[in-house]
Parts: C-alpha cells; sequence; structure tokens
C-alpha cells in the first residue's frame, strides 16, 4: 500500500485546496498517471501515481484544505491489471455489456460502456453539454470524449478502452448522474470509411482541433469558458506541455494588457462619401482605455446634492481687487471647491483611498486632481499638497497648470498620483453630470454651471444662484454614508466659507 501525500507546493506555499479527483476509489491507474488536482493562491499541482495500481482509497476530498505531506489517499500496487480486468467484467465498473445490460459484443468488437465519472461531493446530477466525438470515430483509451457541466465543476468523460464510438444514448443538453451511461465503445474495431453522419453532433468535429490534441485540466477548461478564449491559446508549464491553473489565470489576466483594442482588431470599415477617418491621438487612445478600465474595474455609483453659491459670488465681490492687486491672480471659485474637498477628505478618508488587491490603502495627503479641457481632450494635472496651500497659492497652481496643459508642456509626473478629482462641466454649461472615476482613486466631484433657482429659505421663496453637485465613488470602498456625508461637508463649507476658511 502506497501513500499519497501533498507534494512541496513552492516557497512560502503551507496549505492548499483540493480541487478535483480525476480519479474514483476503486479505478486502476498507471504510474505517472495524474490522479488530483491541488490548487494554491499561486500555483496549482497535479499529483501523480508513482507506481501502477489502484486508487484503494480517498482520504482529502474535494475542497478540503490540506498542508505539505499531509495523506490525500492510498494506492494498492502490483494487481493494477487484474483490477482493471475485473472491473472491466463488471457492470457497475462500465464492464461490456448489450444495449439491454448483458455483457456481450458486436461484429466489430467488445462494447464497453462509458460512464458518467463521480462529479464531486454533493453533486448529484449535471449535464451533458457536449460530444467531442461522433459515432463511427475512433477513439483512445483515456481521450476525451464528452464533456459535462454542473453548477460547480466542469467535467470531461475519457473513453475506457481503445476503439470505435459505436453508439450515443444521450444527447447534448440532457441531465446525467454519476454512474449513467452515455455511449459505448466498440472495444479493439476500426473506424468505418464513412461514419454515420445523422446522429454525428454538429461540433464535435472541430472540438479536437481546438483542444490542439493536448489533454486540458478542468479548471483550465472552466476559467477558459469564464473569460471567453481558447485553452489551446494558453502557454502550458506543466507535465507535457499541459496547461494549469496558474498558466490559465495569467493568461486571462494579462490578455486585457496585451490584445489589441476592439477597435484595431477587426479590419476597418469602408468609409463613405461624406465620412472621413482620422486615427486617434494617443492621448485620446489612453483617455479612451482609462475610462473603459474605471467602468470595468470599479463599483460606480453617483450621489447628487446641491450648493447655494451666493456666499463665495460675494465674497469674490467683495475682495476681488485687493486679491489680484496682492496676488496677481483672480480670486475663482476652484479654489474653494479644492479647500472644500480637502476638508471633507479629512473627515472622510475612505473617499481619499484606493484598493490595492484585498488591501486598502489610506492617504494622509491630499494632492488633487484637477481636470482641464484642451484642444487634444480632458487631462487631469494634480495639485501637490493642497492642504498645505492657501487660496492664491491653489489658484496660481492650478493656472500653471492649465497653461502648460494647452501648450502640452505637462509631463507624466504632473498627472500622475492624485488622490481625488474634481472636474468643472460647468464651465461648458453642463447642468447635471455622472462623472467617471479616475483610477485608482476612490472618489471625483463634478460641479456644474451656476443657475438662479427658486429656493425655499426660512419659509420664502427666493431666487438663489445654485449648483448642481455629483460624486462618483468606488463603491467597494466607500459606503453610501461616507458619501453622502463628503458631499454634505463640501456643501456646508461652500455656502459657509469663512468657517472653512478660519477652520471652525
Amino acid at each position: 500500500m502506497t501513500d499519497i501525500t501533498v507534494p512541496t507546493l513552492g516557497e512560502s506555499i503551507t496549505e492548499a485546496t483540493v480541487g478535483q479527483w480525476l480519479k474514483a476509489a476503486g479505478d486502476a491507474v498507471k504510474k505517472d498517471e495524474v490522479l488530483v488536482e491541488l490548487e494554491t493562491d499561486k500555483v496549482s499541482v497535479e499529483v501523480s501515481a508513482t507506481e501502477d495500481g489502484v486508487l484503494s482509497e480517498i482520504v482529502a476530498k474535494e475542497g478540503d484544505t490540506v498542508e505539505i505531506g499531509a495523506l490525500l489517499g492510498k494506492l494498492s500496487g502490483g494487481n493494477g491489471a487484474a483490477a482493471s480486468t475485473a472491473a472491466e467484467a463488471l457492470p457497475e465498473h462500465g464492464g461490456p455489456k448489450e444495449p439491454g445490460g448483458v455483457p456481450g459484443k458486436d461484429d466489430k468488437g467488445e462494447l464497453v460502456d462509458v460512464e458518467v465519472p463521480t462529479m464531486g461531493e454533493s453533486v448529484a446530477e449535471g449535464t451533458l453539454s457536449t460530444f467531442l466525438k461522433a459515432p463511427g470515430d475512433a477513439v483512445k483509451k483515456d481521450e476525451t470524449i464528452a464533456e459535462i457541466e454542473t453548477d460547480k465543476v466542469a467535467l470531461e468523460v475519457p473513453a475506457p478502452a481503445d476503439g470505435v464510438l459505436a453508439e450515443l444514448l444521450v444527447g447534448e443538453g440532457d441531465s446525467v448522474t454519476p454512474g449513467s451511461v452515455i455511449a459505448r465503445i466498440s472495444a479493439g474495431g476500426s473506424a468505418p470509411a464513412a461514419a454515420p453522419a445523422a446522429s454525428a453532433p454538429a461540433a464535435s468535429t472541430s472540438a479536437p482541433a481546438a483542444t490542439g490534441e493536448r489533454p486540458v485540466a478542468p479548471s483550465v477548461r472552466r476559467i477558459s469558458a469564464e473569460a471567453g478564449v481558447n485553452p489551446a491559446d494558453i502557454p502550458g508549464t506543466g507535465r507535457d506541455g499541459r496547461a494549469t491553473k496558474a498558466d490559465a489565470m495569467n493568461y486571462v489576466n494579462s490578455a486585457p494588457k496585451t490584445a489589441a483594442a476592439p477597435a484595431e482588431a477587426k479590419a476597418p470599415r469602408d468609409i463613405g462619401p461624406r465620412e472621413e477617418r482620422v486615427r486617434m491621438t494617443r492621448l485620446r487612445q489612453t483617455i479612451a482605455r482609462r475610462l473603459k478600465e474605471a467602468q470595468d474595474t470599479a463599483a460606480m455609483l453617483t450621489t447628487f446634492n446641491d450648493v447655494d453659491m451666493g456666499a463665495i459670488m460675494d465674497l469674490r465681490k467683495k475682495h476681488q481687487e485687493a486679491f489680484v492687486a496682492k496676488h496677481g491672480i483672480k480670486l475663482g471659485f476652484m479654489s474653494f471647491f479644492v479647500k472644500a474637498c480637502v476638508n471633507a477628505l479629512k473627515e472622510v478618508p475612505a473617499v481619499n483611498a484606493e484598493i490595492d488587491g484585498t488591501d486598502i490603502i489610506y492617504k494622509n495627503y491630499y494632492d488633487i486632481g484637477v481636470a482641464v479641457g484642451t484642444d487634444k481632450g480632458l487631462v487631469v494635472p494634480v495639485v501637490r499638497d493642497s492642504d498645505d496651500l492657501s487660496l492664491a497659492g491653489i489658484e496660481k497652481y492650478i493656472a500653471d497648470l492649465g497653461k502648460r496643459a494647452r501648450d502640452g508642456s505637462l509631463t507624466i509626473g504632473d498627472m500622475q498620483g492624485g488622490t481625488f478629482t474634481i472636474s468643472n462641466g460647468g464651465i461648458y454649461g453642463s447642468l447635471m453630470s455622472t462623472p467617471i472615476l479616475n483610477p485608482p482613486q476612490s472618489g471625483v466631484l463634478g460641479m456644474h454651471r451656476i443657475e438662479q433657482r427658486p429656493v425655499a429659505i426660512n419659509g420664502e421663496v427666493k431666487i438663489r444662484p445654485m449648483m448642481y453637485l455629483a460624486l462618483s465613488y468606488d463603491h467597494r470602498i466607500v459606503d453610501g454614508k461616507e458619501a453622502v456625508t463628503f458631499l454634505v461637508r463640501v456643501k456646508e463649507a461652500l455656502e459657509d466659507p469663512e468657517r472653512m476658511l478660519l477652520e471652525v
């Protein structure tokens, strides 16, 4: 009796999860044949038989967590051939039977049943999704002839013997249970010159070519199906060039970065007589890519509020001339918004944070990105350490960034590292919008045009200069309460700017 144990999985890896047993207790196995797949957060490992024999016992069930050296199962050696012969003779092990269940032969060879394997703990039923072989096709032992899908796993059904696929007993889409017979193989038979075409599944002829005749692990097939990629395209690092789960994950995760954009992947369409084709600038391509990344990655949500801009407008009107005389620059609205956002970010730090894997990085500095429109597109240069700047300092910083953005002299460093963004669509007349996040940031504030609107103040209707505010945020890290609180704090600071500046 030989123990099947968990092998060393690599540096710093101390445990794994039993992914799937590829053999059932009582099955005959050959040396180096894969028995079970183990999965970790870094690699997928196949555990093979160390000798010919029979898998006599499975100790670790699918889904169990096991440590290095833990017992997975037991292999009885030296009687594999005998066990195999016995298995073929018994109906419960897929032995040869007539269609009525009595062992026998057809005119071409011994009939061997193809049975549904065990699907895993608590899985009692599956759906036969695809036959990869048609009646009349030659098959080899252990070659995959069908695929079965369940709500938990995808299974491959191997041929129990060399021969010819004699008949299919179920159709694609039918429900099947472990141990049920789905097809029969004429063991030792040879393929006829012309196989019956009527019963062959339409998709079966192309399946072997799609897999490149290379065995595909169920975990790899599941990942490929979910990502919509061909498993044959995944470079394999496993035994005999097989793709492991880690190979599949790496391939799927890197595909969006290496694949051509959809617009470039297909041939350009013909344009009409009144159409013009202009290639996107690199800036526009980058903008398009990053905005799409934000939508694909973040759980984006937008909350709204409005703000009475009367107090700030009165303050600017009262002190504008003195401000220009002293600082050489006009006092705008943006510096007030930057200050208001910094104050709110200090109270609600989640809006100033970012997600890194399974961690949250809280930033105790306030580098505010200010969206600037140019002829070539929207750019977001960053006002560094905004909390340390005065209103005049912020106005000068923004003016310099805006000038360099329009001149095309901004550097990559000027636009990287922001913790929060403010976008002012109001300068173009926007009444309301839902701004898109600037990854990896978790919040962006949208400003809009100031509009005279009737509002109720102390029981009286008055006409006030009102602006709608929109905060788009990543709901994975920022809760609704935090988002609303942030926007309310911005509103309060703008409606009473003197308290904000005095920090009271």
